[in-house]
């Protein structure tokens, strides 16, 4: 099992920046793919981007050349560095470990961080 506590929440204007910081504990940090989701009042959560094992980062088109990922593993965390904010960029944003053995996946997740981006 994992824990993650997230962090760097908060309000910014448009155009404005951010970085999240998830920290985990209690597992083999380097052993999982981390992700950061989002979920805005009434819509569905969704996968804002993704970094493996290995470093491969993936983004959802709404925020490629704004956001990056990366993961420290010495420090057993992972960040998103949030640029060029847009008010649609209004969310709870989560943290998650994912890990998969044999078609067996396992999810963990943190509490959530307010972002809120508005004049």
């Amino acid at each position: 099992q994992v824990q993650l506590v997230e962090s760097g929440g908060g309000s910014v204007q448009p155009g404005g920046s951010l970085r999240l910081t998830c920290a985990a504990s209690g597992s083999i940090f380097s052993i999982y793919t981390m992700g950061w989701y989002r979920q805005a009042p009434g819509k569905q959560r969704e996968l804002v981007a993704s970094i493996t094992v290995v470093g491969t980062t993936t983004y959802v088109d709404a925020v490629k050349g704004r956001f990056t990922i990366s993961r420290d593993n010495a420090k057993n965390t992972v960040y998103l560095q949030m640029n060029s904010l847009k008010p649609e960029d209004t969310a709870v944003y989560y943290c998650n470990a994912e890990h998969t053995v044999f078609s067996s996946r396992s999810d963990y997740w943190g509490q959530g961080t307010q972002v809120t981006v508005s004049s």
